[in-house]
């Protein structure tokens, strides 16, 4: 078991009178990587600064390996940053970018010279030393930042949506790479991004935040497959999210019907949130249907198609590997462990209907010069 490293203790953050920070209790342990998770403006950035001490909290403790660091100035933590605009030195080569910070500690040539070539090595740019800043693309100049960071040896990266600037191909090839560089050096990364795919690729915990408050601390699979309420359910992959009553423990009500589940705890007859995975639905015959609903919409995904089905006027996502065409009645079929319950919340009604998906992608169709007049009209 690895030991605690960074621990925040009942966090506040004011400007004017807006709390950006309520009450986070975070800890964070030795050789992680942990990603902060959440929409702008839900304060994973603010956690991040306070962390590296770029900004002090309004009340609540950092402590660093037990001790509190919150008056400690960055330069004298034992943490670095990387910042989404690299800020590189035009002017050095990649090789000076990544002494920089060894030179101002004064540490000796020959021990510079070890060090930067290691770092080059970890970061897959041997043999750029040479190179100015400025003739290197983004991914690399992404690695030089990483491994100036790197190079003076911090117990803690911190990382602020640092593939940001990348396109699609090389931000998963960095994924990877991250990944690789922090298990390679066994170094603590507290890592801030708002793309879900990103932190379930990357990361040993995930932070989902929302409102300046913790929603949910798990592992990515646990905030996949067991999200807290209808926030994480939503902001991390597609879910459909539908209104429910909890008649007993394995039996859940929606639609007039009664379903088998695998949940419980819940209170006799209590009103829940029912998360249902667009993967886990299995488009079946109408007779053989636990639910029948109208396919309102099909989009070609590659691996899958995406089809919208009105069930009750209310819009359901299924991926499927079966084409059903625009029209037609199916049946629907959810396994009793494809059930996801959760309690009521402040999200609860806000997220889950697909009705304004169907509308994007009807926009798409028409623009694909399919036929018109095929959008399912509303109840």
């Amino acid at each position: 078991m690895s030991k605690e490293l960074i621990r925040l203790h009942d966090l506040c953050m004011a400007y004017d009178d807006e709390l950006v920070l309520d009450h986070i209790n975070l800890y964070i342990k030795d050789s992680e990587f942990l990603t902060l998770l959440g929409p702008s403006g839900c304060g994973k950035t603010t956690t991040l600064r306070i962390i590296g001490g770029f900004t002090t909290p309004t009340s609540g403790d950092v402590t660093f390996d037990g001790v509190r660091i919150n008056d400690v100035p960055p330069h004298k933590r034992q943490i670095n940053t990387v910042f989404q605009k690299y800020a590189l030195f035009p002017h050095l080569d990649v090789y000076e970018n990544i002494a920089f910070g060894l030179r101002i500690a004064k540490v000796p040539a020959q021990e510079i010279e070890e060090r930067v070539m290691e770092m080059l090595e970890v970061v897959s740019l041997k043999g750029f030393e040479r190179r100015r800043v400025d003739q290197l693309s983004g991914g690399q100049q992404q690695r030089v930042a990483i491994a100036r960071a790197l190079v003076n040896r911090p117990k803690v990266l911190l990382l602020d949506e640092p593939l940001g600037a990348l396109d699609l191909r090389l931000r998963k090839d960095m994924q990877i790479e991250l990944k690789r560089i922090q298990q390679q050096m066994g170094i603590t990364f507290i890592y801030v991004t708002h793309d879900q795919e990103e932190a379930l690729t990357m990361s040993d915990t995930v932070v989902v935040m929302d409102k300046g408050r913790i929603q949910q601390i798990g592992s990515p699979e646990d905030i996949y497959n067991e999200p807290t309420n209808a926030f994480v359910a939503d902001f991390i992959g597609e879910s459909n999210i539908l209104n429910g009553t909890m008649v007993r423990d394995g039996v859940v009500r929606m639609y007039r019907k009664e379903f088998p589940c695998v949940d419980g705890g819940f209170a006799p007859n209590e009103p829940v949130d029912v998360v249902i995975r667009p993967e886990d639905i299995d488009i079946v015959p109408v007779d053989q249907g636990q639910l029948v609903g109208t396919v309102t919409n099909v989009t070609f995904k590659g691996m899958q198609y995406d089809i919208i089905v009105d069930l009750g006027g209310f819009k359901w996502l299924i991926q499927t590997t079966d084409h059903s065409p625009v029209g037609s009645q199916v049946g629907v079929k959810i396994d009793p462990d494809g059930f996801h319950i959760m309690k009521k919340s402040e999200y609860s009604g806000m997220f889950g209907d697909y009705s304004s998906y169907s509308e994007e992608y009807e926009e798409l169709a028409d623009v694909s010069a399919l036929e018109e007049g095929e959008s399912g009209d509303e109840e």
